[in-house]
């Protein structure tokens, strides 16, 4: 086994500096996918004591934030009070205050002053703006003929003359309808290429591509309501023709999707990215609870021996359980280099991968079937000559695994099989959830163990017959089965990325599937009986 020794001290050449607290930062988070943030702005949130942001934040927010940091959502403040932040850093905390887009554009310029004002030391870190982030996801270049970009507000349309170059629209969820109404009074030709684009960078996103004089008849067509909410940013000019070409984002295989994880809540952020990697709505619904075993005794003996030496091989059949260990390892202050002189096994690539970020790289993962059975299958004999121990430590859940302890018995081996966490059923979910995953509002559903099967149908019932069921293996394949469900997608391999990678393509070609067939592109969830193709 190879172990990296554990610092928990970067290089001295790669140290962040710690930010001066008793000030306040204004940060641009970008019109709505939390990706956009800048570096620099995500170290300011990591460090901040107080954060205030126009809504509640996203993952990505989240997670940057420090233990104990406050957060203060505006949308959420009675009568609009807002912390007092020349106040609060003057306690000697950091503030940051988050703004949609760039600060100086959307509402920072007088935060500024007022901090300027009361002498308070302030820093202002750009955002990407709405008006340049919102074209670039929706695929439309600005710099049209003549390279001339002009940026409005939609009050503003009546008063601008027309232009060969490209108009960017801030505000259009007004009425696109009246936008192309003012901007033909204004002298534009109605055949003025138009696009608008709501909920822009998020994967709410919806481009209607149109002209000036067929705005409504397009928007009808479109399903789009003339009371669509959310924010909408629209480009006229020539530019907007190279959208059908350059639209990426709306594109993605999985784009609008609302798809149910029912997994453990450690387990699925990583697999949420994924998915919104391809442009599609995670939804996390944790089906297991894991907590620790009732008595830390057995733990307690295993993490000596792992120190002293007691163990040949140490067995790790699932995440949870290198998450035990670890902790464990944590509570004690040890880290990866008391595995030295152990050979480590692995079932899956997730729990590798979970290894390998605590310091550790395995030497055994089953080539084929990744589980209890397919380890047994691929584990050695004992040899006495070349193992000087014969003890194996399988660090497990406190359901059994007789099969792998059984086999590793045959080979020679002692197994001390200990409960390093158990799984209790979780908590059914809120009513809307169940009724969404019932009633086919979800439109795909990943299912990565005959567990989360299991659990999931006791705790909220059965996915609705469009939803696209999605399986990790033949095993879980086989009870989705017996739960009467339609498998439409196994992954090739199990793990969560070969999971993810083989949903996508299902979507892809779905998608081939109705622009070949000049079909509307719909989502398995706006096929259900019923269902009505709505644009917020």
């Amino acid at each position: 086994m190879n172990v990296t020794p554990v610092s928990s001290t970067p290089p001295a050449d790669e140290q962040v500096p710690p930010v001066t607290a008793g000030r306040v930062a204004l940060v641009g988070a970008g019109p709505g996918d939390e990706g956009l943030l800048t570096l620099r702005g995500a170290q300011l949130i990591s460090q901040a004591g107080l954060v205030v942001t126009p809504r509640q934040p996203g993952t990505r927010i989240r997670e940057l934030l420090r233990p104990g940091a406050e957060v203060f959502v505006a949308a959420d403040a009675v009568d609009g009070q807002e912390p007092d932040m020349a106040a609060v850093a003057r306690t000697g905390q950091l503030v940051v205050r988050l703004y949609d887009g760039d600060p100086l554009l959307d509402g920072g310029a007088d935060d500024a002053r007022a901090l300027a004002e009361a002498g308070a030391e302030f820093e202002i870190v750009p955002g990407v703006p709405a008006a340049t982030a919102v074209p670039a996801y929706a695929g439309i270049p600005l710099s049209g003929e003549g390279g001339e970009v002009r940026i409005i507000h939609a009050a503003e349309a009546s008063r601008v003359a027309f232009s060969p170059g490209t108009l960017v629209v801030l505000g259009a969820e007004a009425g696109p309808a009246d936008l192309g109404k003012m901007l033909i009074a204004a002298g534009w030709p109605e055949t003025t290429p138009f696009a608008v684009t709501w909920d822009g960078t998020n994967t709410s996103q919806r481009t209607v591509v149109s002209a000036l004089g067929r705005i409504t008849a397009d928007l009808k067509a479109a399903g789009v309501s003339p009371l669509s909410s959310g924010q909408a940013v629209a480009v006229v000019g020539e530019a907007v023709q190279a959208q059908p070409r350059l639209s990426w984002y709306e594109t993605k295989p999985l784009f609008g999707w609302r798809v149910l994880i029912p997994r453990t809540k450690a387990d699925a952020a990583a697999v949420s990215e994924r998915l919104r990697e391809q442009g599609a709505i995670p939804e996390e619904v944790p089906t297991i609870a894991v907590e620790p075993p009732r008595t830390p005794q057995q733990m307690d003996r295993a993490v000596r021996g792992l120190v002293t030496g007691r163990y040949q091989w140490v067995a790790f059949t699932s995440v949870n359980a290198v998450r035990a260990i670890r902790e464990k390892f944590e509570e004690y202050g040890l880290d990866a280099r008391a595995f030295a002189g152990v050979k480590v096994a692995a079932v899956g690539e997730q729990t590798a991968a979970a290894l390998r970020d605590f310091g550790i790289y395995p030497d055994l993962i089953p080539e084929g079937e990744q589980s209890g059975q397919g380890l047994a299958a691929a584990w050695p004999p004992y040899d006495d000559v070349l193992d000087p121990i014969n003890r194996v430590l399988l660090p497990r859940a406190d359901i059994a695994t007789e099969h792998l302890v059984a086999r590793l018995t045959e080979l020679g081996w002692e197994v001390e099989d200990v409960t390093a966490y158990r799984t209790v059923r979780a908590a059914p979910p809120a009513a809307p959830i169940r009724e969404a995953i019932k009633g086919g509002g979800f439109d795909a559903v990943l299912f990565t163990s005959s567990s989360t099967v299991r659990n999931l149908v006791g705790i909220a019932g059965k996915p609705h017959a469009v939803t696209v069921i999605a399986v990790i293996g033949p095993q879980t394949a086989k009870t989705a089965a017996e739960f009467g469900l339609r498998v439409d997608v196994t992954a090739s391999k199990p793990s969560m990325a070969a999971l993810v990678e083989a949903l996508a393509e299902y979507g892809a070609s779905q998608r081939a599937a109705a622009i070949e067939a000049g079909e509307p592109l719909r989502r398995p969830s706006e096929r259900r009986r019923g269902a009505r193709k709505r644009v917020r």
